[in-house]
């Protein structure tokens, strides 16, 4: 099973985009776990994850996130994707950098 982390201001406003993700996994028969925390929380909660996914309003800390979680991928999700709230396109954004 991959673990898919999603970090943002405050884990809140994430949520609803996590729901329509786990609704696409569903679709895909893709097993993984989709959770969304504050930043705050990278290094506790993302530290084993196979990828980590930032809102658009934290992509300035991908460094320091990158940082606190070596040898697991993050990104920033685009505006755009993250603003539709595209969980489809959000996962297989989170899928792609699995693959590397």
């Amino acid at each position: 099973m991959k673990k898919i982390v999603l970090l943002c201001a405050s884990g809140m406003s994430t949520s609803m985009l996590v729901k329509k993700m786990q609704a696409a996994a569903k679709e895909q028969n893709f097993d993984c776990s989709i959770a969304a925390y504050s930043a705050s929380e990278a290094a506790t909660k993302a530290a084993d994850a196979d990828v980590v996914l930032l809102g658009p309003q934290i992509r300035f800390s991908k460094d320091k996130i990158a940082a606190q979680v070596p040898g697991v991928p993050v990104e920033a999700i685009d505006m755009r994707m993250y603003g539709r709230m595209d969980g489809q396109g959000v996962l297989a954004l989170a899928q792609q950098l699995m693959e590397g």
